[in-house]
């Protein structure tokens, strides 16, 4: 009778502290930040090897300064354990808040979470990490960035009114991994296959690179010589296919449609001189949008998860008017 109770009473204790550990993850939430006349802020940069990139650093610099806060800058440098690296590095130092635009979803898990750990907000910049293993207004305080799948759904759709009897399709992906590479993919290949009458007839990563974009492209043009059509994630990668398509002969424009995300000054231009056909925009502007949650949530507002970017679209109709809007 004894051994009962004891097993009773310890199945019962086990139970309580399962509950009670479970109740605990639920309540966790994002770390407070307090309203001050000036923070030090943290923004974690992927990488600063293409004009996106350096135009979304430079409007996160110009806001910082313009609020007289001390920002400290990394770049990762196309690495994400050094993105871990320079997030801990941030927390070390007594940052206020972070800034992550994280390089995977995956990897950065552990620095969106050490970060809560030592009493840090993180916002996420332009590319999200995974939702089953970190929430926002939990774990992180919220995304602010582009709907990747709606900009993929937004080329397809485009090319199911435009493609002029163009049918096979070279896909060239982003960074395996990273959220605008999974979504993008996503939203195109979901929406051309219910389009009907086109063909993917290849899809790699090309890393969201020119030169790897270029490479990719000039190996998947050889392989698949009836491919008319070549969609690319990014301007990099599209403005790359573009010298792959006209050193195999051909004509951007004319015997293969390119497409592209992104919406940089180089590729709307593109889309002038007629060797892209179309560009949805992504903009990189984030500083003052950044900075202005980040004082949202100082003041006790309530932060919705997802804050989502307005985003153009460039073709022929338009590309040359808005030229000079774009970055």
């Amino acid at each position: 009778m004894a051994t009962f109770s004891r097993r009773t009473f310890m199945l019962a204790a086990t139970a309580l502290g399962v509950f009670a550990v479970a109740g605990t993850a639920a309540i966790a939430q994002v770390p407070a930040l307090k309203q001050k006349d000036k923070y030090k802020v943290g923004f974690a940069q992927t990488e600063s090897n293409n004009p996106w990139r350096i135009a979304q650093t430079a409007s996160m610099k110009a806001e910082a300064e313009k609020h007289g806060y001390q920002l400290v800058y990394t770049d990762a440098a196309g690495s994400a354990a050094k993105q871990v690296a320079d997030v801990n590095s941030m927390i070390a130092q007594g940052v206020d808040v972070i800034f992550l635009a994280p390089r995977e979803e995956k990897p950065l898990i552990p620095a969106v979470m050490a970060a809560k750990k030592a009493g840090i907000p993180v916002i996420l910049l332009d590319r999200s990490v995974d939702p089953s293993l970190a929430k926002a207004g939990q774990d992180y305080l919220t995304f602010i960035g582009s709907d990747f799948i709606l900009e993929g759904q937004r080329v397809a759709e485009w090319l199911a009114k435009n493609a002029n009897g163009k049918t096979k399709i070279i896909e060239l992906e982003g960074t395996t991994g990273s959220s605008p590479a999974n979504d993008r993919k996503k939203g195109f290949d979901d929406t051309i296959k219910a389009a009907g009458g086109f063909e993917i007839v290849a899809s790699q990563s090309g890393d969201f690179a020119r030169d790897k974009g270029r490479q990719v492209a000039e190996a998947l043009l050889q392989a698949h010589p009836d491919a008319d059509i070549i969609y690319a994630h990014n301007d990099e990668m599209a403005i790359g296919a573009i010298s792959a398509i006209e050193a195999a002969g051909k004509v951007p424009g004319k015997d293969i449609l390119v497409l592209s995300i992104d919406g940089g000054k180089e590729a709307v231009q593109a889309v002038v001189d007629g060797k892209i056909a179309a560009v949805v925009e992504c903009n990189p502007r984030f500083g003052p949008k950044a900075f202005e949650t980040m004082a949202r949530y100082a003041k006790g507002e309530k932060i919705e998860p997802k804050l989502i970017n307005d985003d153009k679209f460039y073709d022929s109709s338009n590309a040359k008017d808005e030229l000079a809007n774009a970055y």
